[in-house]
C-alpha cells in the first residue's frame, strides 16, 4: 500500500511559483499498477521521483508498507570508474541480495556482452537504461516505478523486457509513466491524471484514459 498525504510539490523558477501537485490525498492498495497520465509537464516524472524518494516533496508525506525501486531504467547511482558486473554487485549488497546470483541474472538479461565488464562510463544511454532494468528486475521490490522504459533498445529485447515486467506484476505493483496507451492497458489496473496541478484518482482504467484524452484534446 502507498498513502499520499496532503502531498503538495511546487518550483520556483525565476521568482515565480509553479504548483505541480497540490493537496494529494489517495491511498493506493498493494499489488495495483498504476498508469500516471498527464500531459508534458504535468508532473508525472515528478511525482513518480518523490514516490521513489529521490525528491523531496514542499509539504506532505508518502507512507509506503512494502519497498520500492528507483525509476527503472535510471542509471544516475551508478559510479562511473566502476563496470556493470561491479555496479551489480554493490547495489546487491545495498539491498541484501545475493551478489553472484543477481549478477548472473543481469549479465544474461541485459544481454551487454563484454561491455558488462567495461567501466560505466563508457556505456551509451541505451547500454545504461538495460543495465540499471535488469538490475531492478532482479531484485523483488514490492513496487517498481517505469517511465517509458519499454522503449528501450531493439525489438527483441523490448519484447523480453515486457514479458519479464509481466511476470512480475503478478506479485508486485507499479507506477508506470508512458505515452503509450496501449502499453497503459496492458500493464495498469487503475489511473491517475495529473492536469494544473490537480491529480484525479481513477479506479476504473479506461475512465482514467477518456479523462486525459479530453485534457489533451480540450474538451469538457
Amino acid at each position: 500500500m502507498i498513502e499520499f498525504r496532503s502531498l503538495r510539490k511546487e518550483f520556483v523558477l525565476r521568482g515565480r511559483r509553479k504548483v505541480v501537485i497540490d493537496n494529494l490525498s489517495m491511498r493506493v492498495p498493494s499489488n495495483t499498477s498504476v498508469a500516471l497520465l498527464g500531459r508534458n509537464g504535468a508532473g508525472k516524472s515528478t511525482l513518480l521521483q518523490m514516490v521513489a524518494g529521490t525528491m523531496e516533496a514542499t509539504s506532505g508525506e508518502i507512507l509506503s508498507t512494502g519497498t520500492i525501486s528507483w525509476p527503472v531504467g535510471f542509471a544516475g547511482s551508478f559510479h562511473p570508474d566502476l563496470t556493470g558486473f561491479q555496479n551489480t554487485k554493490f547495489i546487491a549488497r545495498i539491498y541484501g541480495i545475493d551478489t553472484e546470483e543477481l549478477a548472473a541474472f543481469v549479465e544474461d538479461f541485459a544481454d551487454l556482452g563484454q561491455s558488462y565488464h567495461m567501466p560505466f562510463r563508457s556505456y551509451s544511454s541505451g547500454m545504461r537504461s538495460k543495465l540499471s532494468f535488469g538490475v531492478s528486475m532482479g531484485i523483488p521490490f514490492d513496487t517498481y516505478l517505469v517511465d517509458e522504459v519499454t522503449s528501450v533498445g531493439d525489438a527483441s529485447f523490448r519484447d523480453k523486457s515486457k514479458s519479464l515486467f509481466l511476470e512480475r506484476m503478478a506479485s508486485a505493483g507499479s507506477f508506470v509513466v508512458t505515452h503509450n496507451m496501449g502499453q497503459i492497458r496492458e500493464l495498469c489496473d487503475v489511473g491517475i491524471v495529473l492536469e494544473n496541478g490537480r491529480a484525479v484518482f481513477h479506479d476504473d482504467l479506461e475512465e482514467a484514459i477518456d479523462h486525459h484524452t479530453r485534457n489533451m484534446t480540450g474538451g469538457a
